[in-house]
């Protein structure tokens, strides 16, 4: 449930769950034409993914099975007609149709075999309704129902993740375009620091091994730009890929840069237990509790009601048999043609009188299965309060460092400044200057991200407590 996220210290964030939310496409030209805020960055994802979509399938087709169960409950009505031509050749004795395996030939017993064959048609209508079964077909239409409840908790849950995936990952790529600025501003300054000291070195003030000093600065300036875009383009693919969109240069919102979060300290809106993972595993055990009571229904018997109505065609005459072995026709008309009706109703009671043996196992498997999904939940719970209790303390610290941040830039630069000055008059070193200049570079990082981890101790607070809300709301 929790993904590792950092680059130089940027906060672990919780990799959960969402609210739903309506969505809107986002195509590539208005990634590249306007500046992307993080809801609509969130409403595409929500549209666009895969997993999103997928979940939202399942639902639909819950929907139908809760459809299907209620009409199971309804009685069956098969109609039947067949045409059939061959012998009717009897014999005395006893037989037992095993497993469906036999065949129908109303005939005489003759005293010989013989091939005469006629055609002969039977047409049949029958109903059947199991109208009285102990609330198995209630209980399996409970089965399904907590079967939709679970679907749909997994799909708010996902949307709640995927919201949760899309937040972290916009910060991301926030953070590192903010970093490639930081970059940028180094090697300008590591440029302009070597264009002072070749200029020394030149009118020899200063030592060349100055400029080697200063152009390996220069070096290592352009190298840290480098890998800060190709991590910004990282970042930019991981977002594009969560929104379902090509990858893009986008342009994001400045507004995590401008201020920080109004609602640092703000307690969640609902309750622990409303926290969209929660609700998934309640519905898993309610499922699994149905799916018991629906098997225990097996251990009593099945009350139906039948009727039938037949009626057949033959092309042997009624006196048919050893006096009359001639009194049969093959045209085709006549042998299918109705002759003689019958109808049959009834009620009945099917009882196995074993099931109760195989019911009670397994019963007591699903009673087994539904603890072991409690035992998850508590699991999930226990982790999710954990993660709550940290997050406040993840906001204090957040905080103190970015109210620390500035200090140490406005230090650092005012180091840097008085180096550069004392170089320039031959009162410091290369070294003293390069490593004041070092000192500025890790001063701006570490102010970006501590303005970034304010925004991501938010969104952790947010995941862990269940309420999106508390970072949504900030724009």
């Amino acid at each position: 449930m929790l993904r590792n996220y950092s680059f130089l210290g940027l906060s672990v964030v919780l990799h959960l769950f969402i609210v739903r939310a309506d969505a809107q496409t986002l195509s590539p030209a208005q990634a590249n034409a306007q500046v992307l805020n993080l809801k609509d960055a969130v409403k595409t994802a929500l549209d666009n993914y895969g997993t999103i979509r997928a979940k939202a399938n399942y639902v639909k087709a819950s929907q139908a099975n809760v459809l299907e169960t209620k009409r199971e409950y309804l009685p069956d009505l098969n109609i039947s007609a067949q045409h059939d031509y061959g012998t009717i050749n009897g014999t005395n004795g006893p037989m037992y149709g095993y497993k469906g395996g036999a065949t129908a030939a109303s005939g005489p017993a003759m005293a010989g075999q013989n091939w005469r064959a006629a055609f002969g048609a039977l047409y049949l209508t029958d109903v059947n309704w199991d109208f009285f079964q102990f609330g198995r077909a209630k209980e399996k239409t409970k089965v399904a129902q907590t079967i939709l409840s679970r679907d749909r908790e997994d799909l708010n849950q996902e949307r709640f993740q995927q919201s949760i995936r899309v937040s972290a990952a916009y910060l991301d790529l926030l953070a590192a375009q903010r970093l490639v600025i930081t970059q940028q501003q180094n090697l300008d300054r590591a440029q302009a620091l070597f264009n002072v000291v070749a200029a020394r070195v030149k009118n020899q003030l200063n030592p060349g091994v100055d400029s080697s000093l200063a152009l390996a600065e220069v070096s290592n300036a352009r190298i840290a730009l480098t890998n800060a875009r190709e991590f910004q383009q990282e970042q930019a693919n991981q977002l594009a890929i969560y929104m379902g969109v090509p990858p893009a240069d986008f342009e994001l919102d400045s507004v995590f840069i401008q201020k920080i979060p109004t609602a640092m300290t703000a307690a969640p809106t609902s309750a622990m237990n409303e926290h969209p993972l929660l609700k998934y595993y309640q519905q898993r055990i309610k499922v699994s509790d149905e799916e018991a009571n629906y098997l225990k229904t097996y251990n009593y018997p099945t009350f139906s009601l039948f009727g039938v109505l037949q009626d057949r065609g033959s092309g042997f005459d009624y006196n048919y048999g050893t006096q009359f072995p001639d009194a049969y026709t093959g045209n085709y008309l006549k042998g299918v043609s109705f002759s003689r009706g019958n109808y049959l109703f009834g009620v009945g009671m099917v009882w196995n009188l074993t099931s109760p043996l195989r019911v009670h196992q397994q019963v007591a498997s699903q009673r087994w299965i539904s603890e072991g999904l409690k035992d998850e939940y508590n699991l999930v719970n226990q982790q999710l309060q954990a993660q709550l209790v940290l997050s406040d303390t993840r906001i204090k610290n957040a905080l103190s460092n970015y109210h620390e941040a500035p200090i140490q830039v406005k230090a650092a630069s005012d180091a840097y400044t008085q180096k550069s000055v004392l170089y320039k008059n031959g009162l410091s070193t290369i070294v003293d200057l390069t490593t004041a200049l070092f000192t500025l570079n890790r001063a701006e990082t570490d102010r970006e991200i501590a303005n970034n981890n304010v925004w991501q101790a938010l969104l952790f607070k947010a995941a862990a407590s269940g309420d999106f809300s508390l970072f949504f709301n900030e724009f």
